[in-house]
């Protein structure tokens, strides 16, 4: 089943360190990947199709178990704190335990590129244990041509052995689980861990590192475009809805969650989408229900009738965060190369826990800054190992866990490229709404569509403005197909004397999180936060 001859494989790992191999393929397609898969015992056929797979006690990313190696080629670009953690361990060390473990097992490699970007993408090999996982990384990543795959040399490559657990005193590891990035060697290692998206955000925080660097802002960002050309882009974690969002059946999809902005314009990291499902509707969500009944996708902690293999997407009896991962091919509504013109619109997703921000507002370019420096929104259940309820958080550049550099290399290329090519930006907030979690509803979908299809669209940009009170920011007093009262949060609130108390406690934890940015930015991006008592 190798596409590769048996030699030629076992020269391209003999490269990587690793021999004494059981068996190797070398690109596998999806149905071959697949079917080794369901022999192997990983995963087994849904009803339609997809391959429903369980990662067993980790269903999320493990932000405390990713390092960097600190060496003189990225010592000083890398944004070392609580994020970015310098690794104690010895690489090699660790590096060489996971060779000795590959011995005698069978893997899986698979060639695949970053970024549909002629001048800015790079090659990533992945060397894994499992064929599902080899799969997961197939389907997320940029398939090359043939004529490319015939001269493939790899710029990074990740060794993936998610069934090797660490040892904490010998490795140097915070636990059995490690993700651990290597710039001077360009590779990453991944052990103790099967859940699929620490392939995918390894990828991107290799990206995150190398593309500012070349004057390219690397972005956690969906993106789409309108028949008439105008990009847009959609900020916002895991649980935002930035997936939902930016599958709109009037605009062709560019990517679901990882873009850069070069010189040219935006393009996608990736060739697909990992999509949260749990919940997930036919009815409200129709593109992306179709992709779970799609052979090819790869279905996460998705719980299914043994007998029958029907799926039970409401069911969060293993995790809240149920993923389906499939080529965006399985759209039909893409733009094929990946690729989009400079954006006119910049929309910030926040899911705010306190229900206390507007449903949509316009910023200002120092309040654009304030609050993509910020990050603001809540952690969603299960998005991370240990969250069982909202909680309010601040990531920098909605997207922390996976920024190597420091902020300000961001923000300052987002403030450049935003004046450069003036695009507009809004916040909106699809988190809850006539109170806080536990006692406010979340957003309305529906509303929530109808309020980004204005913006897009310029239904906004004449309808009169009300500064908000607190947060200041420019609420539109009308919004088609959006009752008034929405737009105004307070106005939902039954208690209004409970809002005011919980808008003021928001603002406080904003001015707090922003004091670590005060000295990067200019005093009116400081200006431009949410006003004192």
């Amino acid at each position: 089943m190798s596409t590769a001859q048996p030699s030629g494989i076992a020269q391209i790992l003999e490269k990587h360190g690793i021999t004494q191999i059981c068996n190797a393929h070398h690109n596998l397609t999806p149905p071959q990947l697949i079917e080794l898969a369901i022999q192997r015992k990983e995963g087994v056929l849904a009803k339609d199709g997809p391959l429903i797979v369980h990662t067993g006690k980790y269903t999320g990313r493990s932000p405390n178990d990713k390092f960097i190696v600190d060496e003189p080629s990225s010592t000083k670009n890398v944004g070392w704190g609580k994020v970015n953690k310098q690794f104690a361990g010895n690489y090699d060390a660790l590096r060489a335990r996971i060779c000795a473990y590959y011995q005698g097992r069978e893997l899986f490699v698979q060639d695949m590129c970053a970024g549909a970007s002629a001048n800015h993408g790079i090659n990533v090999r992945l060397i894994s244990q499992n064929a599902w996982h080899t799969l997961f990384a197939r389907n997320m990543l940029l398939r090359p041509s043939a004529e490319k795959l015939a001269n493939f040399q790899p710029d990074f490559t990740i060794l993936h052995a998610p069934n090797f657990k660490a040892v904490p005193a010998v490795d140097g590891t915070a636990s059995e689980a490690f993700v651990v990035l290597n710039f001077d060697k360009r590779e990453v290692l991944i052990g103790g861990t099967e859940y699929g998206g620490e392939i995918k955000k390894s990828v991107f925080s290799i990206l995150n590192y190398l593309l500012p660097l070349k004057d390219v802002l690397s972005m956690h960002c969906s993106a789409n475009v309108a028949k008439n050309g105008d990009t847009a882009l959609f900020f916002g974690l895991s649980g935002t809805g930035k997936t939902t969002i930016s599958a709109d059946p009037e605009r062709p999809l560019i990517g679901d969650d990882e873009h850069g902005w070069d010189e040219q314009g935006v393009f996608n990291f990736e060739g697909g989408c990992y999509a949260k499902v749990i919940k997930l509707s036919r009815e409200a969500e129709p593109e992306i229900f179709t992709t779970t009944e799609r052979f090819g996708t790869v279905l996460e902690n998705v719980v299914y009738n043994a007998d029958t293999r029907a799926l039970d997407l409401d069911s969060d009896a293993l995790t809240e965060n149920t993923r389906a991962c499939y080529p965006i091919t399985h759209l039909e509504n893409i733009v094929p190369d990946g690729r989009g013109g400079h954006p006119k619109t910049i929309i910030f997703l926040t899911a705010d826990a306190f229900g206390v921000l507007p449903p949509i507002a316009r910023l200002s370019t120092e309040q654009a800054m304030y609050h993509f420096l910020s990050g603001y929104t809540a952690k969603l259940a299960g998005t991370e190992r240990g969250v069982k309820e909202p909680q309010a958080t601040f990531s920098t550049c909605f997207g922390a866990p996976f920024m190597t550099l420091r902020p300000s290399a961001y923000a300052n290329l987002l403030a450049k490229k935003m004046q450069q090519h003036k695009a507009d930006v809004w916040l909106v907030n699809t988190g809850w709404t006539g109170g806080a979690f536990g006692v406010g509803k979340r957003m309305s979908i529906k509303h929530t569509r109808a309020m980004v299809r204005a913006a897009l669209s310029g239904a906004l940009a004449a309808i009169p403005t009300t500064p908000d009170p607190i947060f200041g920011v420019n609420v539109p007093n009308s919004c088609p197909d959006v009752p008034p009262e929405v737009l105004q949060p307070r106005n939902t609130w039954s208690d209004k004397a409970a809002y005011d108390a919980q808008a003021k406690k928001l603002a406080s934890m904003f001015r707090d999180n922003f004091r670590q940015f005060a000295e990067l930015v200019k005093p009116e991006v400081v200006a431009a936060g949410p006003k004192a008592d």
